[in-house]
């Protein structure tokens, strides 16, 4: 080969960040998507403070962010009788250095997908190409490509990157063996309606217990002329055994009535739960659903990352802030490697390990976990949370998970940039 290059397997946020690191630091690469076209798809998903960072130096802004959602003041528990069980400021009011943002995946991917295409050139996203194996060879890596017309090809380059998702092609080749996608019997029910924000006007809210529970946050500025926002919610219930859910399929639109008898009681002077899930056209049901980590997420000179790497249950709110970690930490490993299996075993060595840790955390509810231990002492039901839950075993169990996921305030704040502006590859 004459230019080292990278093809990325997959143009979600995963693929997408890279591609733009990677043209950050000099590297040239070729994002390959199967679906024919990138459309805005999802609802909402929040973006960390340690995430925020690394998109404002990737040419990110808050304008630009501010397009797709809004910076979140404030992240809440409240149990079955309405009342708090923690609350605290987030992002800039919480004194970070940068906010965290509570965005439309959609629109956010279509914000990524528009700065690729603008940087690389238009052909650099090439659509309609999915990658199904991989060859070492002596020139690099050899990668087999179906393309939506049934024709096949293959290509060389440098390096593979699978971000390729849950169902990765990739990973399953590096991982043969691996057990099949791993579901603990909780389905979510998830939706956006037009409604006025609560509590801070940009709070995420967690309301429930363990069996059952709703996610509330706004994912766009409120209408000057209404105070009405798009609010995105998860409507949860976990099945004491999995066979309990009959339906078929997943990730699909389902009518309200569906589920919404699970809510028709959640009612509170300060919240209308069922009002707020009839204010949705429909809703998209999904399993919450992750990967059992693997040892490795490389293989010479083929690395995962994203969900392909690491699926896991979305009650931290980081998987897309850890797959644009991913893209950064890979970044720094090109930087001081070069683009070879090297580099690819550097980052392996820094996020596999840590990262896998977060993934089973997250399957043990994350910070949700507050409310199991709430549902565990009371049921849900008390009149002072501090004689439940102490508030220092409160503060220790969410310290505990910022730290898994990268966002500790002190350490974030004080961390110099990952990869310095004008950096590039020799």
């Amino acid at each position: 080969m004459t230019e080292a290059r990278v093809l990325i397997a997959g143009g979600g946020i995963a693929g997408l960040a890279l591609a733009l690191t990677l043209h950050q630091i000099g590297v040239p690469c070729t994002v390959l998507e199967s679906v024919r076209e990138l459309k805005p798809l999802g609802v909402g998903i929040n973006l960390q403070p340690n995430a925020v960072r690394e998109l404002y130096d990737m040419g990110i802004s808050a304008e630009d962010l501010d397009t797709c959602g809004l910076p979140a003041r404030e992240w809440a528990l409240v149990g079955l009788n309405g009342k708090d069980i923690y609350a605290e400021p987030r992002g800039l009011l919480a004194g970070y250095n940068w906010p965290q943002y509570a965005v439309h995946r959609g629109r956010f991917h279509m914000l990524l997908l528009a700065r690729v295409r603008e940087r690389l050139g238009e052909g650099v996203v090439r659509t309609g190409c999915r990658i199904t194996g991989y060859q070492h060879v002596d020139e690099g890596i050899e990668v087999d490509i179906e393309h939506v017309d049934g024709t096949h090809s293959r290509e060389i380059a440098s390096l593979l990157i699978g971000a390729d998702g849950i169902g990765s092609a990739v990973r399953a080749q590096m991982h043969p063996g691996q057990p099949p996608v791993h579901w603990g019997g909780a389905v979510m029910w998830r939706g956006t309606s037009r409604a006025k924000p609560i509590r801070t006007g940009s709070s995420f809210v967690g309301l429930g217990t363990h069996k059952q529970r709703m996610v509330i946050y706004p994912i766009s500025h409120p209408d000057p002329a209404t105070g009405e926002a798009d609010i995105n919610w998860i409507a949860e219930v976990t099945y004491d055994d999995p066979g309990e859910w009959k339906e078929a399929g997943w990730f699909r639109p389902v009518p309200i009535s569906d589920f919404i008898h699970h809510f028709e009681d959640w009612k509170w002077h300060w919240l209308d739960v069922p009002a707020l899930i009839r204010g949705s056209d429909t809703a998209f049901v999904n399993p919450m659903i992750d990967r059992d980590p693997v040892e490795t997420w490389v293989d010479g000179r083929v690395a995962l990352m994203g969900d392909a790497a690491h699926a896991m249950y979305p009650t931290g709110s980081n998987g897309a802030s850890q797959a644009i970690i991913d893209a950064r930490a890979l970044g720094v490993a090109v930087l001081e490697n070069g683009v070879s299996a090297a580099a690819l075993k550097a980052y392996d060595a820094a996020l596999c390990g840590p990262v896998s840790q977060l993934i089973l955390r997250n399957r043990g509810a994350g910070p949700f976990g507050l409310l199991n231990m709430v549902d565990e002492r009371c049921g849900g039901h008390f009149d002072d949370i501090d004689n439940v839950v102490p508030p220092n075993e409160r503060a220790e169990f969410m310290a505990g998970y910022k730290a898994a996921a990268g966002f500790a305030i002190e350490k974030l704040n004080n961390a110099p940039g990952t990869i310095a502006q004008g950096a590039r590859v020799g």
